[in-house]
């Protein structure tokens, strides 16, 4: 038996979960990722039951010098939640919710996926600011920001974590919040998995649904610039409640016609919502019109189709210093040139609430009002890779002249390199400050990664 195999044998009979080799059966299913081009084989994956099985499998990964990478939903599209070699901390199986309705407020587990949240907190009509797809992991989307829906009103999921369970470095646990451990709260909230493990985490809630105004107006390609130009115009005064997103990608019914459109999210009432999202349905001739009362749960499943499970992926994205009538005609052209019908350009608008909180307040630096261009390349045959790669590079590229300095870390490609700055703004030197204190040894740094000094 070799050393690794010995030493798993002998942690095996402590840990509720499940310690896996290459060598057993259900390996090879649970090393994968949301994202089909990343193909890691960890030396041994830690499928944790609990909190101790997380501290456990750190512990034995410093014994046994393996490195260390965190998986929550597997959704991290430049693949930090695997590795080669190392120790995959897996937290899927750890699902417990726990909703309480008298002080809205909801404790969730870190391989809970928003969709299981959403799920639990609107039986009370209760939500807090959440992925756009479903199946995205809580602990992952909120370490690094948290868009979502309700963003405008509430502001970023990070925004409304209440406290957090982590496992940090050396095995132990800490509670990270406002009263305990305060600057490690501050660290986690924008700097992502670079200082623990997020096993548990409180998130505040609001009254939301179940029932809320959104949905999506679809229209032909061919109306694409005018399309994008509305939307532009009409996100220049939107009111908290109330989120949009445009994009351009293809027709759902597997016809690969091109689309352009706009989904909405309101959330205040209903009535306030159907006046709200008038002008929308009003625009140009759409050929779909879902836009009006929908379960907020519907809503933030509605994209999770067109985001597949072991689809390849390659992503770049940045925030635009304005959505220019020139910037929005290099966007059109650069989708004209996509070579799968399965790649999309999104155009998130970041206001309200979430634009409001100073850059200082927490170690998030997106804090700012305008456009997020999000270049998704996903294509099916691994033999098109470098060519569909090649597309989000280049089309990253032609946007350079309309490109502001952030970067939102979460989206961030798989080869980026030396981002920290882009990704972390002002508050980086603090954090690796932070980094120092909580993490010295930079244990933590499959993520954008934050350098102890």
């Amino acid at each position: 038996m070799s050393v690794l195999a010995d030493f798993i044998a002998q942690a095996a009979p402590s840990c509720t979960g499940r310690l896996l080799l290459p060598s057993d059966p259900d390996y090879d299913d649970l090393r994968r990722v949301h994202n089909g081009l990343i193909d890691k084989h960890p030396a041994v994956i830690a499928s944790c039951a609990g909190i101790a099985d997380v501290a456990d499998a750190v512990r034995l990964a410093r014994t046994l010098d393996l490195e260390i990478a965190v998986r929550g939903g597997g959704h991290n599209v430049a693949g930090h939640g695997t590795i080669d070699d190392g120790m995959l901390i897996d937290l899927s199986p750890m699902k417990g919710i726990a909703v309480d309705v008298g002080s809205r407020t909801v404790r969730a587990a870190g391989g809970v996926l928003w969709k299981e949240l959403n799920r639990e907190t609107q039986l009370h009509g209760l939500a807090t600011t959440g992925g756009v797809v479903g199946s995205t992991g809580i602990a992952g989307l909120t370490l690094g920001g948290g868009i979502g829906w309700l963003m405008p009103k509430y502001g970023l999921a990070l925004d409304n974590l209440r406290s957090a369970d982590l496992v940090m470095a050396d095995g132990q646990v800490r509670r990270a919040s406002a009263s305990q451990n305060p600057d490690l709260f501050w660290a986690i909230r924008g700097g992502g998995g670079n200082f623990g493990i997020a096993a548990s985490l409180e998130y505040d809630l609001h009254p939301v649904g179940p029932v809320i105004t959104g949905g999506v107006m679809a229209h032909p390609f061919r109306d694409a610039v005018e399309v994008l130009k509305f939307f532009r115009d009409t996100c220049a005064d939107l009111p908290d409640e109330m989120m949009l997103v445009a994009g351009l990608q293809s027709a759902p019914d597997g016809s690969n016609t091109r689309l352009a459109g706009i989904v909405a999210s309101h959330a205040g009432t209903l009535n306030n919502g159907a006046r709200a999202v008038q002008p929308i349905k009003a625009f140009g001739t759409p050929i779909v019109d879902a836009l009006g009362p929908i379960p907020y749960s519907t809503l933030n499943t509605m994209l999770d189709p067109a985001f597949p499970r072991g689809a390849l992926n390659y992503w770049k994205a940045q925030v635009l210093t304005d959505l220019s009538d020139a910037a929005i005609g290099t966007i059109v052209r650069a989708f004209k040139a996509r070579p799968s019908p399965m790649s999309q350009i999104i155009i998130e608008h970041l206001h309200g609430a979430a634009s409001r909180v100073p850059v200082a307040s927490t170690a998030c630096a997106l804090r700012l009002t305008g456009f997020n261009v999000v270049i998704i390349s996903q294509w099916a045959d691994a033999e098109e890779t470098e060519l569909n790669i090649a597309w989000a590079r280049e089309t990253f590229a032609s946007l350079a002249p309309f490109l502001a300095e952030r970067r939102y870390v979460n989206y961030l490609e798989r080869d980026a390199i030396d981002v920290s700055e882009a990704a972390y703004g002002p508050n980086l030197a603090r954090l690796r400050d932070l980094k120092a204190k909580w993490d010295p040894d930079n244990i933590f740094h499959h993520n954008v990664n934050i350098v102890p000094r």
